[in-house]
């Protein structure tokens, strides 16, 4: 093994190992869906409103639903994997998630697409560490670093393409179904996914029985967490944000607690003894609290002050597409390389791109197009090396709970980001002038993602 584990790959036997024959087509079909949803409803929301008659109240739920139910179910959907089989517990949440699509897709009223949301997101919560699981287990070691890249790839494409595959079918509107076809469109995708799932190799961890007391705690929790942080801005703060934020910390107190006495513990907590794991834990939090919010309020920015329309705005995020694809095609070459240095580098390109995009946000859209795609350059090169060197540093039998851990660590990261640069975007005198304060906040959070990858302990050669 070299200095770490990502750069093993490039130095394996002439005959390069290789995941097993259809694992990746299955996992990165369900992931794109998956990521595809969770940006796409953006777009459809003025044409939902005017559909459903919704309020602001429904509308914030559509987006909130999926958020919570997705963050609070990542924990116990990675446990539930390790102990009933990843495979399974994987089919089971596509299941869930594609009936649940179509429950979208025919909602006759608010209050149904808001629930068919929660489920979806309940489906995700089961998907997203499986598929995580599945490929630190699954395929062989010296092959995961160029599986991560692809992982990465379909999610990125997933995210930035969301919002223009929105508009394109929205635009469409085959059937009359305007803005339900962006649910409707999961049916067959999820039927086909579902087939591709026998490819995927059955694998389990250890316990053989669910810690209900410690998955109640930890659900508690991230909903204590995540419910204010989602809400929390467009009520002005108010008390029971604050109150829930401080249930939250005595709830996670408990919680390991608790897990400290159990025998078969929803979460082994011997994982982040291991410095590599705990560290990179933290850079992760870092990077995705810079990336959901970016979004937010470049699409802010683009429509409400720039005037574009949801399919316009769609086609400028193209030029982050664009540099994403460059890079992420290549991640698992450049991390082999660079080795973690080469999340570093990204984090400074991320930070290179927003600090030119602050001095442009003045002159014309085209003048954005360069900082995009230097934002996009930058994801590519640090989102599959910094999940592997995460899931790389936990046993295989400990994956599902490390890779459930890891996706509530995405979407915390995300909650807490928005949350966090929304101040400087809403509190500034003017869109433009916001958009510029949250570009500066981004780049002192890229710094210190940089700053944090020089935490994470090399791995010595066995």
């Amino acid at each position: 093994m070299t200095t770490t584990t990502i750069t093993a790959a490039a130095t394996g036997a002439h005959t390069e190992p290789r995941a097993p024959r259809g694992v990746l087509p299955a996992l990165l079909t369900v992931t794109f869906m998956t990521a595809l949803d969770f940006f796409i409803v953006n777009v459809a929301m003025p044409a939902i409103q005017r559909d459903l008659r919704a309020g602001p109240s429904a509308l914030q739920w559509v987006v909130a639903g999926f958020g919570l139910a997705l963050a609070a179910g990542l924990i116990t959907g990675g446990r539930l994997g390790d102990i009933y089989g990843r495979r399974r517990v994987l089919a089971t949440g596509l299941t869930l998630f594609t009936v649940a699509s179509a429950l979208c897709g025919v909602a006759p009223a608010p209050w149904a697409l808001v629930a068919g949301r929660v489920l979806q997101g309940a489906g995700a919560a089961l998907i997203m560490p499986q598929t995580l699981a599945v490929l630190r287990t699954a395929v062989p070691a010296p092959a995961q670093p160029k599986a991560f890249a692809r992982y990465g790839l379909t999610l990125g494409l997933g995210a930035v393409f969301g919002q223009v595959v929105g508009g394109v079918l929205i635009k469409a509107d085959l059937f009359g179904l305007d803005w339900r076809l962006c649910f409707l469109i999961n049916l067959p995708v999820g039927v086909a996914a579902l087939a591709m799932l026998r490819a995927v190799p059955e694998s389990k961890g250890t316990g053989s029985r669910l810690d209900l007391p410690g998955a109640v705690l930890v659900t508690a929790a991230l909903v204590a967490l995540v419910l204010p942080l989602i809400q929390g801005r467009e009520l002005g703060w108010p008390l029971w944000t604050w109150l829930c934020l401080g249930l939250a910390a005595v709830l996670f107190a408990g919680f390991l607690a608790h897990q400290r006495y159990r025998r078969s513990p929803l979460v082994d907590l011997s994982m982040f003894r291991r410095k590599a794991f705990s560290t990179a834990l933290v850079a992760v939090q870092a990077f995705w609290m810079g990336q959901a919010s970016f979004f937010l309020v470049l699409a802010l920015y683009l429509q409400s002050g720039r005037g574009l329309s949801a399919l316009e705005s769609g086609a400028v995020f193209m030029a982050v597409g664009g540099g994403y694809l460059l890079t992420s095609t290549n991640a698992h070459r450049i991390a082999a390389r660079m080795g973690r240095q080469s999340v570093t580098a990204g984090a400074l390109v991320m930070a290179a791109g927003l600090a030119a995009m602050t001095v442009a946000a003045t002159h014309s859209i085209a003048w954005l197009l360069p900082g995009l795609a230097l934002e996009g350059v930058g994801m590519g090169m640090a989102l599959a090396p910094l999940t592997t060197l995460a899931l790389t540093n936990v046993a295989p039998e400990h994956a599902g709970a490390a890779s459930g851990v890891l996706a509530t660590v995405n979407q915390t990261g995300n909650a807490v980001g928005v949350a966090l640069i929304g101040l400087a975007f809403y509190h500034a005198a003017s869109i433009t002038g916001g958009f510029q304060a949250s570009l500066v906040a981004l780049v002192v959070l890229e710094v210190l993602l940089a700053a944090l990858v020089q935490l994470v302990p090399r791995r010595r050669q066995a």
